[in-house]
């Protein structure tokens, strides 16, 4: 596999307060063999839409000419969404911008908030005659997107030289009829279709997520592979307890509901998968929280919150799982050279390289949470690529629709975030 996961940090030999019993275990694995099925009729049926996106090469040719021609005009390229709409494309420009330096053409920024100091600043900082703004709402009504889309353009139109706005902007809205795609197409801009069917936290594999990929250099048929091998795995499993999605969902349900656990701690050790640990937390929450139900994901990086949070996880309140994810650092990076010194501390590190101190300080962490009882997942990674990274986007997808199905949920709704939407209209038609 491209990856392993490892879940016996959440069981025990018998029934602890924090981790599962085998036995506890197995019948969880048991009362997902309907969830399982039902997964299975829906990718043999073609019924569930993020399935359909994610076959190798099949798509990537219509937004290959377009992402060329994006990078060969621009030096900076501004996605405008929030949530679904940025996170899993942030996510995949990470492995090649994840720290915001050494990155040679375009330069890619996400901007998901609407801040006013910051968008003054952003649009300040660029140059507009060699930017493109790629404006990302699947509704069309997402009034922080509009807000940001329309401020942009009066920058643009602002400028001293005149220059062709529908050059400057690339669309991807729902089809049919909605103000974006209205007041886009107004103004003859490249308007692409988002596939209807796919909510915005599940359509990192469509073009939502490629594109950007693909104008950052990305292999985007490796990142395919990597999710078609996942997910080609787990449909062929012959039980629930062989599909290593269904054990993640599995195990996380079972700890939620009978072991009191109410937060999982997604915490990967590289910072080109700090931004992958902030989609899965939009997934998972509003896939899962409803009804009352739902288990709370927490964004965590190592080492960075080893000196921030591990005082509160290993000493505050047990409510908590924890999935850490890394790759084989051994040997990797920089070779420490402390010279002769005789402190402790710059012998220890003497002669030993940088990744070779993060894979000691992951292991010091899991090991700790496990002595002081606390439920830990690994997963270890082949590396932090394309593929990889594919594998884990389809993992984590496909184990919260099976998560949902346990809760029994609906993994695609989000109420509480429409109604809020709402209000915050009304609000400001009041101001």
């Amino acid at each position: 596999m491209i990856y392993e996961q490892d879940i016996s940090g959440c069981l025990a030999s018998e029934k602890e307060s924090r981790r599962l019993s085998e036995n506890q275990f197995d019948k969880e694995l048991d009362d997902s063999v309907v969830a399982f099925e039902r997964l299975r009729q829906a990718y043999d049926k073609s019924e569930l839409p993020v399935l359909r996106n994610s076959s190798p090469k099949s798509f990537l040719k219509s937004i290959r000419v377009l992402a060329d021609e994006v990078r060969s005009k621009a030096n900076h390229v501004v996605i405008l969404g929030a949530g679904g709409s940025s996170l899993g494309g942030k996510a995949l420009v990470s492995l090649k911008n994840n720290l915001g330096v050494g990155y040679a053409h375009p330069k890619i920024y996400f901007f998901e908030n609407i801040d006013p100091f910051s968008l003054d600043e952003l649009l300040e900082h660029l140059e507009l005659v060699k930017t493109v703004f790629i404006v990302v709402s699947k509704s069309g009504r997402t009034a922080s997107t509009i807000a940001q889309f329309l401020a942009c353009l009066s920058a643009l139109s602002s400028l001293p030289t005149k220059v062709q706005l529908s050059e400057h902007f690339i669309v991807i809205t729902d089809p049919g009829d909605n103000p974006l795609r209205s007041h886009a197409i107004d103004l003859s801009m490249n308007v692409l279709d988002h596939d209807p069917r796919v909510g915005g936290r599940f359509s990192v594999l469509s073009i939502v997520g490629q594109l950007p990929a693909m104008i950052a250099g990305l292999d985007c048929e490796a990142i395919l592979e990597g999710a078609q091998t996942v997910l080609k795995s787990t449909v062929s499993s012959k039980h629930p307890r062989d599909s290593e999605v269904v054990r993640g969902a599995a195990v996380t349900v079972a700890l939620n509901k009978r072991c009191g656990i109410t937060a999982n701690v997604m915490m990967p050790y590289s910072d080109r998968l700090r931004s992958f640990a902030l989609w899965y937390r939009q997934l998972a929450a509003e896939s899962l929280g409803k009804n009352g139900l739902g288990i709370t994901p927490i964004d965590a990086i190592g080492t960075v919150d080893q000196h921030s949070q591990l005082q509160l996880y290993l000493d505050g309140p047990a409510d908590k799982m924890f999935t850490l994810i890394a790759s084989d650092t051994l040997g990797k990076g920089r070779q420490i050279d402390a010279g002769s010194s005789n402190e402790a501390i710059l012998r220890d590190l003497n002669g030993h390289t940088v990744g070779d101190l993060i894979a000691a300080e992951y292991q010091a962490t899991a090991c700790s949470l496990l002595e002081e009882g606390h439920p830990v997942r690994r997963f270890h990674l082949s590396g932090v690529t394309e593929e990889v990274l594919g594998s884990l986007f389809m993992h984590f997808m496909l184990e919260t629709i099976v998560a949902a199905d346990l809760y029994g949920v609906n993994a695609y709704s989000q109420p509480a975030v429409e109604q809020g939407k709402k209000m915050a209209l009304q609000y400001l038609v009041n101001l």
